[in-house]
């Protein structure tokens, strides 16, 4: 069964009424919800489900089920499932600081897009840490980037998202940056790509969750550019105050 996505609309929503569809080693499935499952190399979320007797299923990543657009919570290690049961109703919480990391790290990648021109072949974005791995033999240069960011991040710049269809995305392939990710497209090819735009910085197809202004995103850092192979630049993103 497939699970409603209620982030794809609006990323700050931090909890949920469900119902359990599915339950099974893998995970808890549920048909609607605000947990985003782990692609696109953003990390999934972490949270909890809390039952109406008031029991908590403690969820420690998310994932994205072996059924066409099904979402899985997954328990943390050792959770006992036997209470849960397709049919019942639950509160799902996310993690906020985690999600909110993720929000700011995912945003800050897009404008590391702008600033280094060249396709993305590798991506990563966890709470802690960012990197982009870029299609490219020149060197970079880390003040540089991280001044780069500071500034369209002081600058303010609205982070807004709309959806076209996959024909209008294939009539403008230049839209897609990722060499190794590629925008999700539904079974007939009559589905929608949902763009993200940082106004006058960067447009391009994401289903990841974003901040609503890049200065949102505070203070942002290179912490390490890697050459990773003859062709490959890595950039690693951190945050100032956990350096």
């Amino acid at each position: 069964m497939t699970t409603e996505e209620l982030f794809r609309e609006d990323a700050t929503l931090a909890h949920c009424e469900a119902l359990i569809t599915a339950v099974s080693e893998a995970g808890v499935a549920l048909d609607r919800t605000v947990f985003y499952p782990q692609g696109g190399g953003q990390a999934g979320d972490a949270g909890t489900l809390t039952g109406a007797d008031g029991r908590v299923l403690v969820i420690a990543d998310t994932r994205k089920g072996a059924e066409p657009g099904q979402v899985l919570h997954v328990p943390a290690p050792g959770s006992d499932l036997s209470a849960w049961q397709p049919g019942q109703r639950v509160q799902a919480a996310i993690d906020m600081d985690r999600r909110n990391a993720h929000r700011r790290f995912h945003t800050a990648t897009h404008l590391l897009c702008a600033l280094v021109p060249h396709p993305v072949d590798g991506c990563s974005i966890t709470a802690t840490y960012a990197r982009l791995d870029f299609h490219m033999t020149e060197p970079l240069d880390k003040d540089a980037l991280t001044a780069g960011i500071a500034r369209l991040v002081a600058e303010a710049r609205p982070v807004t998202q709309r959806w076209i269809s996959e024909t209008e995305l294939d009539a403008n392939p230049g839209l897609v940056r990722s060499m190794s990710v590629q925008p999700p497209r539904s079974a007939n090819g009559q589905g929608r790509v949902r763009l993200i735009e940082i106004d006058g910085t960067d447009l391009q197809p994401c289903g990841g969750t974003h901040v609503a202004n890049t200065a949102e995103i505070g203070a942002v850092v290179v912490t390490k550019i890697e050459k990773k192979s003859a062709k490959t630049r890595r950039v690693v993103l951190g945050f100032a105050d956990q350096r």
